[in-house]
């Protein structure tokens, strides 16, 4: 599998060449939780951190950056570049979170 050091929000690694694959993603609905609703209605009275949705949110870019690296090792990659985060509401209580880039093949440059 592909390590978490070969994930890369830049376009290019220094020092490698790059033969892209493709576009790989992984991505998530997550769904609020009625519990951390409630605390959440009581949090915004007094202001703070609504810790129990940003656990939530923190667990759903995990799930997604792991499918991400899951499709990029299916197509034999060595790294990704360009990787983003992206979030949009999908409905009412539910988010999807997806994390996407492009998958490469890198080859080290020789120096001369």
């Amino acid at each position: 599998m592909i390590d978490r050091g070969k994930l890369y929000t830049i376009n290019h690694v220094p020092g490698y060449e790059m033969e892209p694959i493709g576009y790989v993603k992984g991505s998530i609905v997550q769904t609020k939780h009625l519990g951390k609703d409630i605390s959440a209605s009581f949090k915004t009275m007094f202001g703070g951190e609504v810790r129990g949705y940003s656990d939530m949110m923190n667990e759903a870019r995990q799930v997604a950056t792991e499918r991400l690296l899951k499709d990029a090792e299916a197509l034999g990659a060595d790294a990704i570049v360009g990787f983003r985060l992206q979030t949009s509401s999908v409905m009412r209580n539910a988010a999807e979170i997806i994390a996407y880039g492009t998958a490469v093949k890198l080859r080290k440059i020789e120096s001369s």
